[in-house]
């Protein structure tokens, strides 16, 4: 991994001539993201991002922190957050703005840990990659949950994006393949998942999660908490 986003999370950060990070999926053309966009503060958030925030409760994971905004509210709040990401440039780039327990770690390997929340945020659900690989990502979350915690998660139906004769019958329509370039390099394609909120709710049930709709988004987005 070149850990191109991470790369332009901390050329930002240590305002290193940061370029705009060039995203392309294989259903979509390649479109530009401002980097400051990651670094955005609670009002300039979506509305489903202030949400979760306003739910967290207790102690905090960040699953995928990026720049460590979300985090960096929370914190500023008074929680005790624990920020991860698979990105160490992105985790220098949270520390240098002071996040007091950010670290390198895949979420599918913590252990002796537990939360009263765990915050996945940013399609949240793009980590567990594709529907087989999703119980073992939802069976992971579920084991370092405190009683009566609860997970966070927010997601897209992208359906939308396809014609009615274009929808694939092969996969699920939500199993996407990224590419991210930055500075005139290219990232190998990696799995990202979207999932609608109907077979979010299959998923959940068949891990032991109950599972609730908190909110619909502006654009066929929803944040949902799994306890």
């Amino acid at each position: 991994m070149l850990d191109l986003f991470g790369k332009a999370i901390l050329d930002f950060q240590t305002n290193n001539s940061p370029k705009d990070i060039i995203t392309e999926t294989n259903i979509s053309d390649a479109d530009e993201m401002s980097v400051a966009y990651l670094f955005r503060d609670y009002n300039e958030m979506p509305k489903l991002e202030q949400k979760a925030l306003q739910l967290a409760k207790g102690k905090v994971l960040d699953v995928g922190c990026g720049a460590g905004s979300h985090s960096l509210y929370l914190q500023e709040k008074g929680f005790e957050v624990t920020s991860i990401d698979i990105s160490e440039n992105a985790i220098k780039a949270c520390q240098l703005r002071s996040l007091k327990n950010a670290k390198t770690q895949n979420i599918l390997d913590l252990k002796n840990e537990k939360f009263d929340t765990i915050l996945l945020l940013m399609n949240g659900t793009g980590i567990f990659q594709t529907i087989l690989e999703s119980s073992k990502y939802l069976q992971k979350l579920k084991s370092l949950l405190n009683p009566n915690g609860q997970i966070l998660i927010d997601s897209s139906d992208i359906i939308y994006m396809f014609d009615e004769d274009e929808v694939p019958t092969d996969n699920y329509y939500g199993e996407l393949t990224f590419t991210i370039s930055y500075k005139n390099e290219t990232e190998n394609p990696f799995p990202w998942l979207y999932l609608d909120y109907t077979l979010l709710e299959k998923l959940a049930e068949e891990n032991g999660l109950q599972y609730e709709l908190i909110e619909n988004g502006e654009h066929y987005d929803y944040l949902a908490r799994l306890y």
